[in-house]
């Protein structure tokens, strides 16, 4: 079995790692995405700055990542399109009620020890996977 699919994800992970780390350290914040997104548009002033960069980061970094690589993203025809609208509220509707997301509570709150996040992440995948089933088996959606 060839390593080589797996590289980009741990490189990947390891910058993930490394940017939650510096955020953390440099700035005295969590690197939780819905949270620096949502705080984005209701931020105190000079507070705004780092938010923006941050998410241009991390929208940059996937798009040159495609760039450089044979594996760009394409739309499955046989998804469709309400489901996804659905799935995005459902996921924004989580992401509130768990008082965060999984680059919140996955990344840095396990990074911190954080039983909170420990709950919040087991609770993500086990949703994730039900979701998984029900999409596949139940709804029959490829």
């Amino acid at each position: 079995m060839s390593l080589s699919p797996f590289i980009p994800a741990l490189i990947g992970g390891a910058f993930i790692g490394l940017a939650a780390t510096l955020l953390l350290w440099l700035n005295g914040r969590l690197a939780g995405i819905s949270g620096i997104l949502w705080r984005a548009f209701f931020a105190k002033p000079g507070d705004v700055m780092w938010r923006v960069l941050f998410l241009i980061g991390v929208v940059g970094g996937a798009a040159l990542y495609y760039l450089m690589s044979d594996d760009a993203p394409v739309a499955r025809e046989t998804f469709p399109a309400w489901l996804l609208i659905v799935g995005g509220f459902l996921v924004g509707y989580g992401t509130s009620l768990g008082n965060g997301c999984t680059s919140g509570h996955g990344v840095c709150g396990l990074g911190r020890l954080s039983l909170r996040s420990l709950v919040a992440t087991v609770i993500f995948l086990v949703t994730a996977i039900v979701t998984t089933f029900v999409v596949r088996h139940l709804l029959g959606v490829m």
